[in-house]
């Protein structure tokens, strides 16, 4: 997972087009709402960057009609998955070093089920390939040769994922195959979504083609459970996106879950968790963006970055809006 990707777009024109797919763009740091439970806040979904409205609204379409949470992640985590301007996960991710695309995902649902699958090729979807792992198998995890197995006896069709964009982009990274993490400039990456139904369950999910020009092999935090994403029935979820390896090596979505069943508002837990990695890892982060969002099961929510740029996409009583995050290295 990575923020160093499509750097010939430019922050102002991601941003215009979440402004205008959402018709309201909202400024949001420290903010506490809600301090109690109100069922107009139920359904209700949340996911980081801001393009991604499509896939709350997608994810809403099943929220509105009493269903699922786990269907309603689900069917919103697919809608990057398959869109080929969306260079940071599934169809049109931007390959590894090698040119080759892969990809990562995990889904957990309301009883503490879990499923995930890295190093996945040539499947558009490997959202739904998690699930089936959760599902249909003793397992958490399936891997790279595993897990296209899996996919394809599953029925899962095979089929190319480089896009041409991808492919030019890669040849023109090699020219000078300079590997450095960036502070997101591109107003999107992967994406972490959490929903709560109008019953009060709560599942999550992340998918993501990884972090550009990676080794071969690389494994972010994207489908790691307690890394990328979790959730907790009890609690809330929590889902990250960002530099993969800072949130991996702090488990920052169950950090905060933690947080907020000590009894902190997300808002507060995700401010922890931001804070954790900068004051562990201060070289890193200088540069290197981390942002996490975060719903608790009285309907409240959060969300906060190292720096500034991070935002997010929430569908709550009938509104699907973009909101900006609040940033521990704000300028």
């Amino acid at each position: 997972m990575t923020n160093t990707r499509r750097t010939f777009l430019k922050t102002t024109l991601l941003g215009g087009l979440a402004t205008a797919a959402t018709g309201c763009l909202h400024q949001e740091s420290s903010h506490k709402n809600a301090a109690s439970a109100d069922e107009k806040d139920f359904p209700m979904v949340i996911a980081t960057w801001g393009p991604n409205v499509k896939a709350t609204a997608a994810a809403w379409e099943v929220l509105s009609k009493n269903g699922r949470a786990l269907d309603a992640v689900e069917a919103g985590a697919r809608i990057p998955e398959a869109d080929p301007n969306d260079t940071s996960v599934g169809y049109g991710g931007f390959p590894d070093r090698d040119g080759v695309v892969t990809l990562d995902a995990c889904i957990m649902d309301e009883f503490g089920n879990a499923g995930s699958v890295s190093g996945l090729q040539n499947i558009m979807h490997p959202i739904s390939v998690a699930r089936r792992v959760m599902e249909k198998t003793p397992h958490v995890m399936l891997v790279a040769d595993g897990a296209l197995q899996f996919a394809l006896n599953e029925g899962f069709a095979k089929e190319n994922l480089l896009t041409q964009t991808a492919r030019e982009a890669w040849e023109k990274w090699k020219l000078t195959a300079e590997y450095k993490p960036k502070i997101n400039v591109e107003r999107h990456d992967t994406i972490g979504i959490l929903a709560l139904d109008s019953q009060h369950r709560i599942a999550g999910a992340c998918t993501t083609s990884g972090m550009a020009w990676k080794m071969h092999g690389r494994v972010g935090d994207s489908p790691i459970i307690g890394a990328g994403m979790f959730v907790d029935d009890e609690v809330g979820g929590a889902a990250a996106t960002g530099l993969g390896e800072l949130v991996l090596r702090t488990l920052g979505s169950f950090l905060v879950v933690e947080e907020m069943r000590r009894g902190a508002h997300p808002q507060e837990a995700v401010e922890t968790a931001v804070q954790r990695i900068t004051k562990k890892y201060p070289v890193e982060t200088a540069e290197a963006q981390v942002g996490f969002i975060a719903v608790d099961k009285k309907g409240r929510y959060g969300a906060y970055g190292i720096h500034p740029g991070f935002n997010y996409a929430l569908y709550q009583r009938n509104e699907n809006r973009v909101f900006e995050a609040g940033a521990l290295m704000a300028k």
